[in-house]
């Protein structure tokens, strides 16, 4: 069970939308002061109103590292910040790799390497990965090498800050019904409804994720009840990972 994170400072990255977002809302309820980053300050003042908001290109070397000069120490990050592209190793040009790379890898990898020294002794780190960087699905090749990288950047946090006592996880959620999601199926053309239907038969449970589910999990690895997990992987998929 999530408990308070009253009085814990956190930094979370693609705070304006999805994932981000609603589990920006989730920490802020559990007692968190919040820093939102992302690249549209309309939607992080959406998000809360009364948060601080960085206007912030996670993949900018210099803008992350001139953020991190004046970053207050902070007891936990969650890194939602990421894009998707579609396409194969061999249909996609290098600028899709490159895209995919930057957004989903570069960005957490700059966050990480310039922030790292501004985390508290007992911090946690929570990097939002993917389910299909832990198998591989059709089309979606650049994309799954990136959040596969992904997901060694937290096992070698994890092993790199334990003399700190930080923490570092990843989660890796299936298909989840954001606003994104529907934008993508009705942009494909044909009928959004069953796109999402088909889309929601690929686990077990048969249904999409939500973006609280997602939050929840995070809140909880920010959280004192994790004390004890670190380098962890975490499927949230609605069991897809452990079956298909």
């Amino acid at each position: 069970m999530t408990g308070s994170l009253a009085g814990k400072i956190l930094l979370i990255s693609g705070a304006g939308s999805g994932i981000g977002r609603a589990s920006a809302r989730r920490l802020h309820a559990l007692g968190a002061a919040l820093m939102l980053a992302g690249r549209r300050p309309g939607s992080l003042r959406e998000t809360l109103p009364d948060a601080q908001a960085v206007v912030l290109d996670h993949a900018d070397d210099a803008a992350v590292a001139a953020f991190a000069r004046t970053c207050p120490d902070l007891d936990g990050m969650l890194l939602c910040a990421g894009e998707l592209l579609t396409g194969s190793v061999e249909g996609s040009p290098l600028a899709t790799f490159d895209r995919m790379i930057a957004a989903n890898l570069r960005g957490p990898w700059l966050l990480c390497h310039h922030l790292g020294p501004r985390l508290r002794p007992g911090a946690s780190v929570v990097l939002v990965g993917s389910n299909i960087g832990l198998r591989a699905i059709p089309d979606s090749a650049a994309y799954s090498v990136a959040k596969a990288g992904l997901h060694m950047l937290a096992r070698v946090l994890a092993l790199e800050w334990a003399p700190r006592g930080i923490r570092c996880n990843a989660i890796a959620p299936g298909p989840v019904h954001t606003a994104m999601v529907d934008s993508r199926m009705a942009g494909a053309g044909g009928d959004p409804a069953a796109a999402l239907a088909a889309l929601s038969r690929v686990n077990p449970l048969g249904r999409l994720g939500r973006e609280e589910e997602i939050a929840e999990l995070a809140a909880h690895l920010l959280g004192d009840g994790s004390r004890w997990t670190t380098g962890a992987v975490i499927p949230i998929d609605g069991g897809a990972d452990a079956v298909m």
